[in-house]
């Protein structure tokens, strides 16, 4: 059986949370293009953070985490 990975618990957790906010936003027709962003940024930390696990050299793998911050950043 595979060790749950904190981060990778963190991160979907997090992407429900971003779901669930953005389509609350939608439902009560407020902030549409705010919303979408949301969604787009807060999903993708983790998108860039699963990829970075089969990064081809630890320079992209440390490029595709800071890619994964930049959106946090955003998110935020």
């Amino acid at each position: 059986m595979e060790k749950h990975n904190v981060i990778k618990l963190k991160y979907f957790a997090f992407a429900l949370r971003i779901i669930k906010l953005s389509r609350i936003s939608e439902s009560r027709q407020k902030e549409y293009v705010l919303s979408k962003q949301l969604l787009r940024s807060g999903t993708a930390i983790g998108a860039l953070i699963r990829e970075s696990e089969y990064a081809e050299s630890r320079a992209d793998f440390v490029h595709k985490l800071r890619i994964s911050l930049k959106e946090a950043n955003e998110t935020q």
